[in-house]
């Protein structure tokens, strides 16, 4: 029969020796995982824009379209040190100081040679965080594409927003009215209207994601407006002077 000294120093030395296991398995994986990550962000960042990649071409597509990145401050100078594709943009949401907080910016020149700018998005749905990246065309308003996710909306309901069908409702939108006014693009509970350049089609019985995923549209693009704004500026006045748009 054992004592229980002996039982408290074999449980005590099991436990330190599965406690070094994992520990060391974790350390191993981690790489592969931070690997997996930046794929998986790659990936998103070019379904935006609509082009679909396996994780084995994610790499090869992403040097291919996205020609730079840059991070802004929250006054939209530029931060030229910090790689924006390194900001975790949860982080960024939770700082306490909203002047703090940094915004990444991408660029892509798509396979007609036309330029589009992919903003990253972050908001919360029914169970959590919801993210996405949108992509305006260089007139700085129309959507060209856009990605959206989740942690844990209801599948077939929040989770909808994570679908083609869904996505591809905001091609074309525009978060700029006539006028210049800011209006976003929001989901519109009983359906927008194919006419309605702001508004899409809210997810049928989603309707606290739909509603999540508007706040984080019109928050999201509030950060980039004197961005978005001074950019609409220089494209009117090189359309007029007849200079080459950026």
């Amino acid at each position: 029969m054992f004592s229980n000294r002996y039982i408290f120093i074999y449980s005590s030395i099991m436990v330190t020796v599965v406690a070094i296991a994992l520990t060391l398995v974790a350390v191993s994986l981690k790489p592969t995982q931070e690997a997996n990550v930046r794929i998986e962000k790659m990936q998103n960042i070019l379904k935006a824009i609509n082009i679909t990649a396996t994780p084995k071409e994610a790499q090869t597509l992403y040097k291919k379209y996205i020609v730079k990145s840059y991070t802004l401050k929250a006054d939209m100078t530029e931060a030229p040190s910090i790689d924006a594709f390194s900001i975790d943009l949860a982080a960024e949401t939770k700082k306490a100081n909203p002047a703090d907080r940094l915004y990444p910016l991408y660029i892509a020149v798509l396979d007609n040679g036309d330029t589009s700018y992919i903003f990253p998005m972050r908001g919360k749905g029914l169970w959590g965080p919801i993210w996405g990246y949108v992509a305006l065309k260089n007139d700085f308003n129309t959507i060209y594409g856009v990605m959206f996710d989740h942690k844990g909306e209801t599948p077939g309901l929040g989770a909808e927003i994570n679908t083609d069908k869904f996505q591809q409702q905001f091609f074309g939108k525009t978060i700029f009215d006539e006028n210049g006014n800011y209006t976003a693009v929001k989901t519109i509970k009983g359906g927008a209207g194919s006419s309605n350049p702001h508004g899409v089609d809210a997810i049928s019985g989603g309707t606290i994601t739909s509603n999540g995923l508007s706040a984080m549209l019109e928050d999201g693009f509030k950060a980039y407006l004197p961005f978005l704004q001074k950019k609409i500026k220089q494209v009117k006045t090189e359309n007029i002077d007849g200079g080459t748009q950026i």
